[in-house]
């Protein structure tokens, strides 16, 4: 007969768990069903913390086991871990953990997930539509029927036959390739970190970066923004398009050259850029990139949010079930790993 994992046993003494995250985070990530759903695996000692607050509540955290964060959550420096001797293990009910890692903290050797795989989702399925609206130049069509009062049907690259290409198959990147599977699309992809097997697997076709601009009728972006891709593309890049091409940015505004991005599609008018993010974000109040014609500037909505956001919250409270039957952790993240996300 099997035995019920330990945690389900009323008598196994619970974890004691703390959110450390902003209030409007807690509310969008840890909806009703999740807050019940952790409740029954560990006590939860308190209301949420904020992040920014965590150092007037050390004593608080001395018997704290477990966090569940958010956007907003700690700095988890020698100072909280000194405070929190029985931490062992931190879920982040978002995306990226760069902002709360440290030298201090991977030192422990404390496990910790993030939930960028569920925010991949909603940032894939725009970057979808974006796509396929892109491809039947929607966006031209919208515009210059706002200025000219009448509609003009131009010839469009149309969804069959036509060339996608993505710059980076992370977890975004690779969603997105297989999205358009079922259309009667050429996909290519650059991103010196995948192997032609690897991407075969996905399945895409691996192509240099000036292929990439040269020859696809859209564009998309899904490069992390370190150090090394700020800039990557730049003007001689997007000036190689094709004639009515579409590049489109989802993931973060400082890998374009936005000078030279601007330039170009001054010069351009035949392109179009559908931009989510920008660098800063959003653009300075005299930027070109609110008035040229050819720019369609969206608030950074492509990623999580409202309802969708409790699909991150539903991963913790899976990794969490993982972590207290001693499983393996689906999305667990190391310190090499942390390095190269966005």
């Amino acid at each position: 007969m099997d035995t019920l994992p330990c945690y389900l046993y009323p008598t196994y003494p619970m974890l004691k768990a703390a959110y450390v995250l902003e209030k409007y985070a807690f509310d969008l990530i840890y909806g009703p069903d999740e807050r019940r759903d952790i409740a029954e695996l560990v006590e939860v000692v308190g209301p949420p913390i904020r992040g920014k607050e965590i150092d007037s509540h050390l004593a608080e955290m001395a018997d704290v086991e477990v966090i569940f964060s958010g956007w907003g959550g700690p700095k988890l420096n020698e100072t909280l871990l000194t405070a929190m001797p029985k931490l062992k293990a931190v879920f982040y009910g978002a995306g990226s953990i760069k902002g709360m890692v440290t030298d201090a903290f991977w030192a422990r050797k404390i496990p910790i997930t993030s939930s960028y795989a569920a925010n991949a989702i909603p940032v894939a399925e725009f970057t979808l539509a974006q796509i396929l609206f892109s491809l039947k130049a929607g966006w031209q069509c919208i515009m210059n029927a706002r200025v000219h009062h009448k509609f003009h049907r131009p010839t469009v690259p149309g969804a069959y036959g036509s060339t996608v290409g993505l710059v980076s198959l992370g977890m975004i990147g690779r969603r997105v390739a297989q999205l358009l599977q079922p259309f009667d699309l050429n996909v290519i992809a650059f991103d010196p970190l995948i192997t032609p097997e690897k991407a075969a697997a996905i399945p895409v076709k691996l192509a240099s970066m000036a292929e990439i601009f040269k020859t696809s009728d859209v564009v998309s972006l899904h490069t992390p923004w370190l150090k090394e891709t700020e800039g990557l593309i730049n003007g001689q890049l997007i000036s190689s398009m094709k004639q009515g091409a579409t590049l489109i940015n989802t993931s973060r505004g400082a890998i374009v050259n936005e000078a030279e991005m601007i330039a170009v599609l001054r010069d351009r008018p035949d392109l179009w850029v559908v931009l989510d993010v920008t660098y800063p974000e959003p653009p300075v109040a005299d930027s070109p990139l609110w008035t040229l014609p050819n720019v369609i500037l969206t608030p950074h909505i492509a990623g999580s949010m409202d309802n969708e956001c409790r699909r991150m919250g539903r991963i913790v409270v899976d990794e969490l079930k993982r972590f207290l039957k001693q499983e393996p952790l689906a999305w667990s993240i190391g310190r090499e790993q942390a390095a190269i996300m966005a």
